[in-house]
């Protein structure tokens, strides 16, 4: 969530071509015509590939405005993720061999993709999304194929520390209707991963255009409602994957639900005592007495 290069960077390396030196030129060209080689190559593998040394790549990393090589693969590998589809994808998942390895790469790189988020956390931005969460009087969470898992976890999750929330598939054009008829400066969470449903952007916009405050919950800065959001929380993955990429996301939603509950004191309490006496008036959760 620190800020980051947002420029497409395939774009952004043919418009610096002319800017680069000759071996920079090269190491632009194999990466723009081989993206899928080079998001999985280190600094001495593509330096071998492109016949330069490990400072030549350094210095062209440097050169495309990135502070680090890894930093610079992690805009790479924004790009290929949104390109994949699902037979990419399959290809790359690593779906043949012991299911013991699959189950390794999955925890590892789930792992990294926590470490990742835990080293670039911007607890400004976390805590502002927070300040949101409370601060509005009705909020609207929207999600969508893949997605719409998250915000119903996050809706639900909600409706247990605060009232006036609503759960809208971005699917259903009924989410324009609830957007519409919504009292202007309510927010908008919409919750997007990659491939990023139109559906979802274009929702982004409407809430836009009608003074609704939009919070964007996604997995890389290149996702479309970054541009319209008043926030953005991204939560990126060092790996691209199969489907999705469920555990960082999952944090940041538990970590908002907490802070927010821990806010609200007396409040949250007769909210939650409430919810607890209808639980038991119509029998709603199963009990051991």
């Amino acid at each position: 969530m620190n800020p980051k290069i947002k420029q497409n960077i395939m774009k952004q390396l043919v418009e610096q071509q002319h800017s680069l030196t000759p071996k920079g030129r090269v190491l632009g060209k194999y990466i723009l015509d081989n993206p899928r080689k080079a998001v999985f190559m280190t600094t001495k593998e593509l330096a071998v590939t492109c016949d330069v040394s490990e400072a030549t790549v350094v210095r062209f990393v440097s050169q495309l405005g990135y502070e680090t090589y890894s930093i610079f693969l992690q805009a790479l590998r924004d790009f290929v993720d949104t390109e994949l589809t699902l037979l990419d994808r399959s290809d790359l998942s690593g779906m043949k061999g012991p299911g013991m390895d699959r189950l390794s790469r999955v925890l590892f790189e789930e792992m990294d993709n926590l470490r990742q988020f835990f080293e670039s956390i911007d607890m400004e931005d976390l805590n502002a999304a927070v300040d949101y969460l409370a601060d509005s009087q009705t909020i609207y969470v929207i999600g969508s194929r893949l997605s719409y898992t998250f915000a119903y976890y996050l809706g639900w999750s909600l409706t247990k520390v605060r009232q006036n929330v609503h759960i809208l598939k971005g699917s259903d054009s009924a989410a324009i209707d609830w957007l519409s008829i919504a009292n202007p400066g309510s927010l908008a969470v919409i919750i997007a991963t990659s491939r990023y449903p139109n559906e979802l952007i274009k929702l982004g916009k409407i809430a836009r255009r009608l003074d609704h405050t939009l919070l964007a919950i996604t997995d890389s800065p290149l996702c479309p409602l970054t541009q319209d959001a008043h926030l953005s929380l991204v939560a990126p993955s060092k790996h691209i994957p199969f489907i999705g990429s469920p555990t960082t996301i999952s944090c940041i939603i538990n970590y908002l639900v907490l802070e927010l509950a821990s806010r609200d004191g007396d409040q949250l309490k007769a909210h939650q005592e409430k919810l607890e006496q209808a639980y038991q008036e119509n029998d709603i959760l199963f009990n051991l007495d």
